[in-house]
C-alpha cells in the first residue's frame, strides 16, 4: 500500500511545463546524506521525477536489504543534508520496521528524531521542489532511503 501511495505521489509530481524548465539541473536528483552525531552517512536514491523524467524503484525496505545500518542512540537527531541549490521545500519521512509497521514522522528543520525503542528501522525520506508562486506545482521530487539501528 505504501509503495502504491508513493507511486501516486511521484506521478502527480512528474508534470512539468515550459515555465518549470531549467529550474532543476543534472540528469537525476542530487546526492543526499544524513547527519547523525556530526557524522555524514550516504543514502540510496529511490524513485524520483527530475527534469521531465520519472524513475520508479523498489521500496526502501527491499532496496536496503543487506545494507549495514547506521548505529544511532535512542532519540538521536537525524538531519537530512544536501549540497544543492535550490533545496527542496517539502519533506516527508516514512519509517518502516521489519515487522511491517509503517509510521509517518514529523520533519522540522530538515530533521527528525530517531526512535526510542531498540531495533532496525528503514526510512524513505521524500523531498519535493515545490513552485514558490504556483500552488501544487512540483518541479521535481525524490525519495532517499537509509536504515538505522537503535542500540
Amino acid at each position: 500500500m505504501v509503495v502504491f501511495i508513493c507511486i501516486l505521489v511521484l506521478l502527480a509530481g512528474c508534470g512539468q511545463d515550459a515555465s518549470t524548465a531549467g529550474v532543476l539541473t543534472g540528469q537525476e536528483p542530487p546526492k543526499a546524506d544524513i547527519r547523525v552525531d556530526g557524522q555524514l552517512h550516504e543514502t540510496k536514491l529511490g524513485s524520483y521525477c527530475w527534469t521531465a523524467r520519472c524513475v520508479d524503484t523498489i521500496g526502501a525496505d527491499e532496496q536496503l536489504k543487506g545494507e549495514e545500518p547506521v548505529k544511532v542512540s535512542h532519540g538521536a537527531k537525524v538531519e537530512f543534508v544536501m549540497d544543492y541549490k535550490p533545496l527542496p521545500n517539502k519533506f516527508n519521512v516514512l519509517q518502516m520496521k521489519e515487522d511491517g509497521k509503517h509510521t509517518e514522522l514529523h520533519v522540522a528543520d530538515h530533521s527528525f528524531q530517531a526512535p526510542i525503542e531498540k531495533g532496525v528501522y528503514y526510512y524513505s525520506f521524500g523531498v519535493w521542489w515545490m513552485d514558490s508562486t504556483r500552488e501544487n506545482v512540483v518541479h521535481g521530487d525524490a525519495f532517499y532511503h537509509f536504515v538505522l539501528e537503535v542500540a
